[in-house]
């Protein structure tokens, strides 16, 4: 008794591989099938392109947030005192700051005093947030304090102020440079309020990675900070790190309750949450639309293995009369189908790898030949782009398309197999 052969047996592989490197004239491989093998390769490259940008960006953004800013915010909601005055400062500030650091989780607790001002030198003028902080917590925040994207000496701090890089390009400064700081809310007299003026060393220069945060912002040591803006003992907020930032509001009961009954929380989700929420509806319109240009792409194949099928009717009523069956011709058509996908879907995974690994070369002759200005931090926040890859990235990529293409290919492959012989040989 004859043996029925396993699926996808080795002759199945030797026939399909022979229709796929025969020639043009003997009814091989056609146009469209090279043009399906182009197609899935440049959509997936597309896509995990795409995904690894993605990705990158939105790590970036988030890194620079949580290296230069809080993890979350403890303020407090305004009393009156006993003139009728609301007033949001913190008196007992330090005994508070050591106990919102003894909560589990939290690494760093500093108070702020916080104020707006207008920065001038150079007859040029920028407005500016001032961040009175002392330098123990100055030198704890990771972006600001680092010394390889740094000017000057943070330990001289406390002799002067430190300022965002954005900050001095914008007023033509450098380190050791004097800065006049203007403020509205300054002396209060029997006439009024006068502004406040004073000069100040700029010592340090950070740059923090984010165009909004070293245009704006400003380091000065908090005593100093209290005395200019008139919040002599108190401060105005503190600012939390914690050691897992993306679950910051599961620490917010316990700050709330070492900070007392008049505080508030604010994460640096409330902060961002709208752009964090845009880009994720970004990424999976991005992954819909690329998505569907892989599935145009694999469509192809079909077109390609039709157009085979036709070819080799003549073969396929060959092989029906020699013994094969429905589904052995299903499987070598399926197999020819299938292989255009998965080549095509292993060059595009090369391809795009190779894009993420190098972008800044890339990105930085695209920038060259287009004479600059491709990429404007002040709009993007970020000063170049990033691209980051990752596994589950790619491995949907490949899933996506290998699925498509095997999906696709089916059709065809059960036309072929169920071909009547007969006729496939009456006019042979």
């Amino acid at each position: 008794m004859a043996r029925t052969p396993p699926p996808f047996a080795g002759f199945e592989w030797m026939i399909a591989w022979r229709y796929l490197r025969a020639k043009r004239a003997e009814g091989g491989v056609s146009v469209m099938t090279w043009i399906s093998l182009a197609g899935i390769t440049l959509a997936v490259f597309a896509l995990i392109a795409t995904l690894a940008v993605r990705s990158g960006f939105r790590t970036e953004f988030v890194d620079t947030i949580l290296g230069s800013s809080a993890h979350v915010t403890v303020y407090y909601a305004g009393e009156e005192d006993e003139f009728g005055r609301v007033s949001r400062t913190i008196a007992d500030y330090d005994a508070t700051a050591a106990k919102l650091a003894q909560v589990p989780g939290v690494i760093r607790a500093a108070p702020l005093v916080k104020g707006q001002v207008m920065a001038t030198a150079n007859n040029r003028n920028a407005g500016v947030e001032v961040f009175g902080i002392s330098e123990q917590n100055l030198e704890t925040i990771p972006r600001i304090a680092d010394p390889e994207t740094a000017q000057g000496d943070i330990t001289r701090f406390n002799d002067g102020i430190a300022i965002g890089s954005g900050v001095a390009r914008e007023i033509g400064v450098g380190l050791g440079d004097s800065v006049r700081l203007i403020s509205p809310d300054g002396v209060k007299t029997a006439f009024g309020t006068s502004p406040r003026v004073k000069a100040y060393e700029v010592v340090y220069i950070f740059t923090a990675g984010r165009y909004d945060i070293d245009r704006t912002r400003i380091y000065m040591p908090i005593a100093e900070a209290q005395r200019y803006f008139n919040r002599d003992g108190v401060a105005d907020e503190f600012e939390i790190s914690v050691q897992d930032p993306e679950q910051a509001e599961s620490y917010a009961a316990a700050l709330l309750q070492q900070a007392g009954d008049r505080a508030l929380i604010w994460t640096w989700k409330d902060a961002s949450g709208g752009f964090l929420r845009a880009l994720e509806i970004e990424d999976n319109v991005m992954f819909i639309i690329l998505s569907i240009l892989v599935l145009i792409a694999a469509m192809n194949i079909v077109s390609g293995l039709i157009m085979l099928v036709k070819n080799k009717g003549r073969d396929i009523g060959i092989l029906r009369t020699m013994g094969l069956s429905q589904g052995s011709v299903m499987r070598v058509f399926f197999i020819c189908g299938a292989f255009t996908g998965l080549i095509g879907t292993a060059l595009g995974v090369i391809f795009g790898c190779l894009f993420a690994l190098y972008i800044d070369p890339i990105f930085s002759f695209v920038n060259y030949v287009s004479g600059g200005g491709v990429w404007d931090p002040s709009v993007r926040g970020i000063y170049q782009l990033p691209a980051e890859l990752q596994l589950g990235d790619v491995l949907s990529a490949v899933a996506l398309s290998l699925g498509l293409s095997f999906i696709v290919t089916i059709f065809p492959a059960r036309r072929a197999a169920r071909m009547n012989p007969v006729e496939a040989l009456r006019y042979e």
